[in-house]
């Protein structure tokens, strides 16, 4: 079967830095080396922002609270984050990719795609970049990073997942469908824990179950994602690696001070996120007709509600009252409130306008 398409001769790199705030600490200071620490608050309504693997053994994750962490680690140490210092770090980083290309997209702070095809050295085998990539990382930074090589970002972004940490897998093309076939729904790409547990339900479990189904009874599922799973179950992924990402959207969110389910008191907090978010829409000239609300409940359970106005939402008087009107349609009195977000998104020039308003959900 030929499932694969012209650009699998392209050469990807997907680098992912390990436990990278943590692994920061503990460089920069030896007494933290060897063991569990977080980065984060240890204050009741602190939460995870990542781990060091020695805290990780205990089942600390990030996004955990801080709570939960410390009943799983008692002897976890918290540090409070370095955002400036890790930026460094990261610039850092880049400089070592920018000796082998220019086509680098970040995706955060501590993992970004290189398109190394036509690299500046004229080293033939991506791996080859990958392996002097981790080198000069570990001698130059003393940090550790993984990394996936392969002929798209999807199963590049697999690879470097793959034997974490300090990893370093290759997927092949003559390899990728056999790979993708045995490898579980969870590490595809897009697929979270409830769109996990829906594949589950529909008796798919792996690539290879993902392959049976149509691309159109994948759409009639799961929507427009159906596409992008129909495709990668077969090793498809034409997405280029994009230089200038364009910013799609522009958000704050808070953890409470303490869970809340009265209704008055969440507006308090949605204003002042309000003003938070005027002020970095502001500074970042970003305008995006989508309002979308994000909740987070005691339980740690999470839902998003989202609106498309017609005019731009820049202003607090935009803002405010859209912001209302869906927070209004979430029930808080079964289960308090632990943390609320608000992002806006689908950006705009000021000239385009959505066809119709609507109200768009999470499948």
């Amino acid at each position: 079967m030929a499932f694969f398409h012209t650009t699998m001769d392209r050469k990807i790199i997907h680098i992912d830095m390990d436990a990278f705030y943590a692994s920061v600490e503990q460089r920069d200071n030896p007494e933290l080396r060897g063991k569990p620490i977080a980065i984060g608050h240890a204050d009741a309504r602190g939460v995870v922002a990542t781990a060091s693997y020695e805290a990780r053994k205990f089942g600390v994750r990030s996004a955990m609270s801080s709570v939960k962490a410390l009943r799983l680690c008692p002897q976890l140490t918290f540090i409070h984050p370095r955002m400036d210092v890790y930026k460094a770090v990261s610039e850092s980083i880049r400089e070592i990719f920018l000796d082998y290309t220019d086509l680098i997209e970040p995706l955060s702070l501590d993992e970004a795609f290189l398109d190394v095809t036509d690299n500046k050295k004229g080293i033939e085998l991506a791996v080859d970049i990958a392996v002097e990539i981790k080198r000069r990382i570990r001698e130059e930074l003393q940090l550790v990073a993984s990394a996936g090589v392969s002929y798209n970002k999807f199963l590049a972004k697999v690879a470097s997942d793959y034997r974490k940490p300090d990893g370093l897998c290759v997927i092949h093309p003559s390899q990728a469908l056999d790979f993708i076939a045995a490898l579980p729904i969870e590490s595809f790409w897009g697929v979270g824990r409830v769109t996990a547990r829906k594949m589950h339900s529909l008796g798919i479990h792996n690539g290879a179950n993902l392959r049976e189904y149509s691309r159109n009874g994948l759409v009639l599922l799961f929507g427009k994602m159906g596409n992008v799973y129909y495709e990668f179950a077969r090793g498809i992924d034409e997405r280029p690696v994009e230089v200038e990402r364009e910013r799609k959207s522009v958000g704050c969110e808070r953890t409470l001070d303490q869970d809340i389910s009265q209704r008055s008191l969440l507006i308090v907090n949605l204003y002042q996120l309000v003003l938070e978010l005027e002020e970095r829409l502001k500074k970042s000239k970003f305008k995006g007709n989508t309002l979308t609300l994000k909740v987070k409940y005691a339980d740690f359970t999470q839902i998003t509600r989202s609106r498309t106005v017609y005019s731009p939402l820049t202003r607090k008087q935009d803002i405010l009252p859209l912001a209302k009107a869906i927070l209004s349609e979430i029930d808080s009195n079964t289960q308090p409130i632990r943390l609320l977000g608000l992002s806006v998104s689908n950006p705009t020039d000021g000239t385009h306008r959505p066809s119709a308003i609507q109200l768009t959900l999470p499948f």
